[in-house]
C-alpha cells in the first residue's frame, strides 16, 4: 500500500490539518471497510443532504442515532428471537452493525424516520452568523474611529 507524507503540507500551511487527517483515514480504510448495510447519500438542497441506510428486519427499537465528535454512528442490535425457528434459506442479514459516517463542521442532524426498511437521516448545513461573510464600512479621514465602522451582512 502507498503511504503518503503530510510533512509538507503540515509545514505550508495553517488550518488544513483536518483536512490531512481525512485524508489519512479515508486512505488506510479503504481495505478494511465494510459493504453492510448497504446506504445511499443524497443531496436534497444546497445546504442539506440525505442518508438512508437499508435497515431490513431491524425496528426503531433495534437502531441508535447519535452525532459525537463530528462523527454521525448508526448502530443496530437485534433482539434474539424468543421462539427458536428453522430456516431454510436466510438471506436477509440481521446482524449488529455499526456505520460510522465523518461530517463536516457546522453540518447538524436535522431529523431521522425509519420507513419501509430504509432508516433515513437529514443532515443540513448550518453556518453560524459569525463565519458568514460582512461587508466592513470604510471611513473617510485620515483616522479611524473603531466604534463608528459597522459590520453589514452580505446577501
Amino acid at each position: 500500500m502507498r503511504t503518503f507524507d503530510f510533512a509538507p503540507l503540515y509545514r505550508a500551511t495553517v488550518g488544513f490539518d483536518q483536512i490531512a487527517d481525512l485524508m489519512d483515514r479515508v486512505l488506510t480504510d479503504t481495505n478494511t471497510g465494510t459493504s453492510y448495510p448497504p446506504y445511499n447519500i443524497e443531496k436534497t438542497a444546497d445546504d442539506a443532504w440525505r442518508i438512508s441506510v437499508a435497515v431490513a428486519g431491524f425496528s426503531e427499537e433495534d437502531l441508535a442515532v447519535e452525532v459525537r465528535e463530528n462523527a454521525l454512528i448508526v448502530t443496530a442490535n437485534k433482539a434474539q428471537d424468543d421462539d427458536e425457528r428453522t430456516y431454510l434459506h436466510r438471506g436477509i442479514a440481521t446482524r449488529a452493525f455499526e456505520r460510522r459516517f465523518t461530517l463536516a463542521d457546522h453540518v447538524r442532524v436535522s431529523g431521522a424516520s425509519h420507513q419501509n426498511g430504509m432508516l433515513n437521516i437529514d443532515l443540513t448545513r448550518e453556518v453560524p452568523e459569525a463565519l458568514k461573510p460582512r461587508r466592513i464600512a470604510i471611513a473617510n479621514g485620515d483616522t479611524v474611529d473603531t466604534k463608528a465602522v459597522e459590520a453589514k451582512e452580505l446577501n
